[in-house]
């Protein structure tokens, strides 16, 4: 069984890890945008950049922390119409053993997601796509785009038609 390598993929070798914290920039080719484009269901994504820092941490574990910008269009959930979306977000990770999740980790710092290492590296462009992914926002709307207001009354209240015929009915039968 082959694996497909993710569209995004940055790996950096443990062994490529020192005391001193490892620092790399890293930025989507067109051909890498394309198919994350495709794979979060956006029209396109303009660019993706990131820096990520990679630090060895008290017994065994590697800190990531990255900082990532990102330009993309969406699809508005209302006109269908393109919407344009910037994002510049930072984030951290924790990869360690396996074994670890079995203790209790406790950071300083804000709950930071812990991820085991498996294998001889991290793949840093991964990790950016999949915090891209989670921060792309769900519902995007193009401001101007606008719901009839009839269309929004029997949405907000689902069984107005049907008590207007009921009325109808009784005043009928009187």
């Amino acid at each position: 069984m082959t694996t497909v390598p993710p569209e995004f993929s940055r790996p950096v070798a443990l062994m490529r890890l020192g005391r001193d914290p490892y620092r790399q920039r890293i930025e989507a080719t067109r051909e890498e945008r394309e198919k994350l484009a495709r794979r979060f269901a956006l029209l396109a994504l303009d660019r993706l950049r990131a820096t990520v820092t990679l630090s060895r941490q008290e017994g065994g574990s590697i800190l990531l922390e990255a900082s990532f910008e990102a330009e993309f269009v969406q699809e508005c959930v209302v006109s269908l119409e393109p919407v344009p979306g910037k994002l510049r977000q930072n984030f951290s990770l924790l990869y360690g053993p396996a074994a670890a999740l079995e203790r209790d980790v406790v950071l300083d710092s804000e709950a930071i997601t812990f991820e085991p290492i498996s294998g001889e590296a991290i793949d840093i462009g991964e990790a950016v796509a999949q915090e891209l992914s989670l921060a792309l926002p769900a519902f995007p709307r193009d401001p101007d785009a606008a719901i009839a207001a009839a269309a929004a009354d029997d949405a907000e209240r689902p069984l107005a038609r049907l008590a207007r015929l009921r009325i109808r009915d009784d005043e009928r039968s009187c």
